[in-house]
């Protein structure tokens, strides 16, 4: 395999079509997948089929507005291979953000799970900016696209970092935040553990699920151990009746352990491990910049 320094390096002109009247999300994976076949004879193209498919009901591969990276690992394959079609009419995925005018297939090595997630992780830094899908629809020929690409000099790491690897939080706390504004978003939410800012944006500490239930219970409840004479979960009645008063501040923790965005991810696979947590809060020059779950974190790993 030549050496992939960048995402595109694995991206020929002959596997990028720019303007396809495709709309249809099965039909579009199937012309990538002959794609890769015409140009790399000896992919398993049913096997591919099957391990895409598959994916792809996991849950989508949208992975920024606009953006589909339809992906497999594949044990028989000694190469990455990646494809893009561009549709202008948009196809549906069946993601929340919407259909994708870029779709970009890839096929991986089974054995390399680093590269995989560097590439996926390296495509949606690219297009996390919003201008960048319109960009590549205006380019008319695969040279302008490889050409497009080339300009955004951002290599591929010997390794994963945490910052590959974190996402913004789907909520944020304040300090200044009632205890009312925490059970709302833990309702309606499938967050168990918030992050908490002051009105700065620097980390203040987290408030989880377990910590709203040791605030409920008075600390001589817990070396009980029989409470059912506390019929009708008083404590927790209480708890409700001031939580418009009471403040996030007043119930977070702040011994929060944290992790530089420029850790090695594998770090955090033992932080997981030894601490037993959700999620691992993740600093750039001191300051909050995202978390890792261990759910997202597994994911990527084992089934990604």
């Amino acid at each position: 395999m030549k050496d992939c320094n960048h995402f595109y390096d694995l991206l020929p002109c002959n596997n990028i079509v720019c303007a396809s009247k495709l709309t249809d999300r099965d039909m579009l994976l199937n012309e990538l997948l002959q794609m890769l076949k015409r140009h790399h004879p000896a992919l398993d193209l049913d096997a591919a089929v099957r391990e895409v498919t598959a994916r792809e009901e996991l849950f989508p591969t949208v992975i920024a507005p606009g953006l589909a990276v339809p992906h497999a690992r594949m044990p028989d394959l000694e190469t990455p291979l990646l494809g893009m079609v561009c549709t202008p009419g948009g196809v549906d995925f069946g993601s929340e953000m919407g259909p994708a005018q870029i779709t970009m297939l890839l096929l991986t090595p089974v054995d390399d799970p680093n590269l995989h997630l560097q590439i996926i992780s390296e495509l949606a830094r690219l297009f996390s900016d919003a201008t960048m899908v319109d960009r590549v629809l205006e380019c008319r020929t695969p040279a302008e696209v490889l050409e497009l690409f080339g300009a955004h000099h951002h290599e591929l790491k010997g390794f994963l970092t945490a910052g590959d690897v974190m996402a913004p939080p789907p909520v944020l706390l304040h300090e200044t935040d009632t205890l009312a504004d925490a059970i709302r978003y833990f309702a309606t939410t499938k967050c168990s553990e918030l992050v908490v800012l002051d009105n700065e944006g620097d980390l203040r500490g987290v408030l989880a699920l377990t910590d709203l239930l040791k605030y409920s219970l008075p600390e001589h409840l817990l070396w009980m151990d029989d409470l059912s004479p506390i019929d009708r979960f008083q404590p927790f009645v209480d708890v409700l009746r001031t939580a418009r008063e009471a403040r996030v501040a007043d119930v977070m923790r702040e011994d929060v352990i944290t992790v530089d965005i420029s850790v090695p991810a594998i770090q955090l696979a033992k932080l997981f491990t030894m601490h037993q947590l959700r999620q691992l809060v993740i600093l750039e020059n001191g300051r909050f910049a995202g978390v890792v779950e261990l759910k997202s974190f597994c994911a990527q790993l084992f089934w990604a």
